[in-house]
């Protein structure tokens, strides 16, 4: 019984699986965006298990209500019955909702837990670390901390008609409204990226859809995220807390890119946030070259 649950809920939710490179959101989009790590199709897979128990239990009360009103209104049943319990109708309805529960729970916390903590396999020279910053209205990131090494980012929103050329955003290059910015965080495929996420001022929160990850960004307050992209590709998400006038303006961009170019981006930036934008763009472009010449 447990193998055809899984079974069923694998296969619904290999519907929604994909290459994840260039992967943006489309309008119309109902279901989940395709899944870029294991842990997002362990997700999805057990929303895909808990859709199909929600379903039964919708199709049976339906069922059950349909029933009472035919078989017990007043035309069918002009002398209502006097009773006052069923002793094993109240067992049943106590002790199955509590089994339905167990078993999700079951499901989901080894979930959450798997979204929090890395892996024991993880080797230390395998984890890449990242420091997230929510700030009012944009997000910074820095990398290799603690080392000579750490330099920072600031990544903002791109906007039609923006004052500063390098926030201007550029359809034919690829730019999305509301999800493109200046400077896309960057992490090498097949590393384990180790996020570690607070906020400067108030409450925002990071969220990748994709890796169905989210956690809130708190002033005075390290949280932790933990994904493996092992594909090449561009993902986008947004600040997911509702954190002020320009919430709105918080995207998230993030290319994942071979450990080699990820190397080659961050001697760019440290030359010039221009070059290294540039590089990425011939890397890792937003959109794929067909759809550039498309637009242009």
């Amino acid at each position: 019984m447990r193998s055809a649950w899984k079974f069923l809920a694998l296969s619904a939710a290999s519907l929604v699986a994909g290459g994840s490179a260039w992967a943006t959101p489309h309008a119309g989009g109902i279901d989940f965006q395709a899944p870029a790590t294991e842990t997002a199709k362990h997700v999805q897979a057990f929303h895909s298990e808990v859709l199909i128990i929600i379903t039964v239990i919708t199709i049976f009360v339906t069922a059950l209500l349909i029933w009472v009103m035919i078989r017990y209104n007043k035309r069918a049943n002009p002398v209502p019955k006097k009773f006052s319990h069923n002793t094993l109708i109240e067992i049943l309805w106590t002790v199955v909702p509590v089994l339905i529960l167990v078993w999700i729970a079951k499901g989901s916390f080894p979930l959450l837990y798997e979204q929090d903590v890395l892996p024991e396999q993880a080797r230390e020279e395998e984890i890449v670390d990242i420091k997230v910053y929510g700030n009012m209205w944009f997000w910074d990131y820095t990398y290799n901390v603690g080392t000579d090494n750490e330099f920072n980012v600031e990544s903002r929103m791109l906007k039609v008609g923006a004052p500063d050329p390098s926030l201007e955003l550029q359809a034919a290059r690829g730019d999305i409204a509301q999800l493109s910015v200046n400077n896309p965080m960057v992490a090498p495929i097949g590393k384990y990226i180790r996020l570690k996420i607070s906020a400067k001022d108030v409450i925002h929160a990071w969220a990748m859809p994709q890796f169905m990850l989210k956690v809130d960004a708190m002033p005075g307050k390290l949280n932790q995220l933990w994904f493996k992209v092992d594909e090449p590709g561009v993902f986008y998400g947004q600040c997911s807390e509702l954190c002020g006038k320009d919430h709105s303006n918080m995207p998230i961009e993030l290319r994942m890119v071979t450990q080699a170019q990820y190397e080659e981006w961050q001697t760019q930036f440290k030359t010039s946030p221009e070059a290294a934008r540039a590089y990425l763009d011939r890397v890792m472009p937003a959109k794929k070259p067909a759809q550039v010449a498309s637009a242009q």
